[in-house]
């Protein structure tokens, strides 16, 4: 399941969203649903718990709203589900993202864990940080975490 989270990102604006959905697709996994909503944390944990009651979602992958702006509520509204906290999912983002753009990396909240036994990853919403994301660290191992999570 796909969650753009954004106050001006609309359907056809989405790019980030779509990227992530095609990259999954190329890796041989479905998408399941992909919603575009508004940074409301309400909103946001809504749409996460709705995920988590589909059999069909095994992961979900949010992007935007990771940032430190006053409306970037991402973070907050994923941290306090999180059942199971992966630091080093944000820890390597932000040094790969660093090694790409350099201090402007020390912003993004870039987040993931486990919640009801789904992981979750929350990424920025510039296309350039999903596709390092999804390249560099999601798709890798997706497969190995939703089988640790099946165990």
């Amino acid at each position: 399941m796909v969650i753009t989270c954004s106050d001006t990102r609309t359907p056809d604006t989405d790019t980030s969203g779509r990227l992530i959905c095609k990259l999954i697709g190329e890796q041989g996994h479905t998408v399941v649903g992909h919603h575009l909503v508004k940074d409301d944390p309400a909103q946001i944990q809504l749409w996460i718990a709705r995920g988590t009651v589909d059999e069909t979602v095994q992961a979900i992958l949010i992007n935007g709203g990771t940032g430190i702006s006053r409306r970037d509520s991402t973070f907050e509204a994923v941290d306090e589900m999180l059942e199971k906290r992966l630091d080093g999912f944000g820890e390597i983002f932000r040094l790969l993202t660093y090694q790409e753009i350099g201090s402007p990396a020390i912003m993004s909240r870039a987040t993931a864990g486990v919640i009801k036994g789904r992981i979750l990853f929350s990424l920025p919403g510039s296309e350039n940080a999903v596709r390092l994301a999804m390249e560099k660290l999601i798709l890798p191992e997706l497969g190995h975490l939703v089988r640790e999570l099946t165990k």
